[in-house]
């Protein structure tokens, strides 16, 4: 009978092809995530030569159609390599971005409250001892006058700055936007 020609239970086949295709876009969007990461993090990046070419010339194509045939050979070249440092790579760089961002946010609301009440230059001296409140009250001042006068703003951007430093360099007083007093 020709049914049971093509009919084999006793033999593994592999992979089906429908499984082989998701492999394969999988591994495409893990290129296309490494395609979309700067010059610095790509760096950080353990993956060969070869790939990290392919991934700096999709990153200068703009013709789409050329970038789409770049992300497939991309995702060729990463069917040869093991993926799992590349995803954990990947991770920690969200991982970091993540807090990067909250305390990116954490800053810009500190800086808006500081423009609003002088007051909060109160709290950010609790926090970080060896904060320059002076220099702190002349960027408040500059950026104030900046706005109104809709200037560029280099004071409000520069308030952010030494913000930002303050934080970084006192790790004794992390978290300058809650109500001090729980440790000191």
């Amino acid at each position: 009978m020709a049914h049971h020609k093509y009919h084999h239970d006793d033999e593994d086949t592999g992979p089906s092809k429908s499984e082989l295709k998701r492999a394969s876009t999988a591994l495409q969007d893990l290129g296309r995530e490494l395609a979309e990461l700067g010059k610095e993090r790509l760096a950080r990046v353990p993956i060969d030569d070869d790939l990290r070419d392919a991934v700096k010339d999709y990153q200068r194509f703009t013709a789409h159609e050329a970038r789409r045939r770049q992300l497939q050979y991309i995702g060729k070249l990463m069917r040869n390599v093991d993926p799992e440092p590349i995803r954990a790579a990947l991770d920690a760089f969200k991982g970091v971005s993540a807090v990067e961002t909250a305390k990116m946010h954490r800053l810009e609301n500190l800086r808006t409250r500081l423009l609003d009440d002088e007051k909060t230059l109160h709290t950010i001296a609790e926090a970080h001892p060896g904060a320059d409140l002076q220099q702190l009250r002349v960027l408040r001042r500059n950026a104030i006058k900046e706005k109104e006068q809709n200037k560029p703003p280099r004071a409000y951007r520069e308030l952010f700055r030494v913000l930002r430093e303050l934080e970084e360099g006192g790790a004794g007083g992390d978290d300058v936007d809650t109500e001090s007093g729980d440790e000191e």
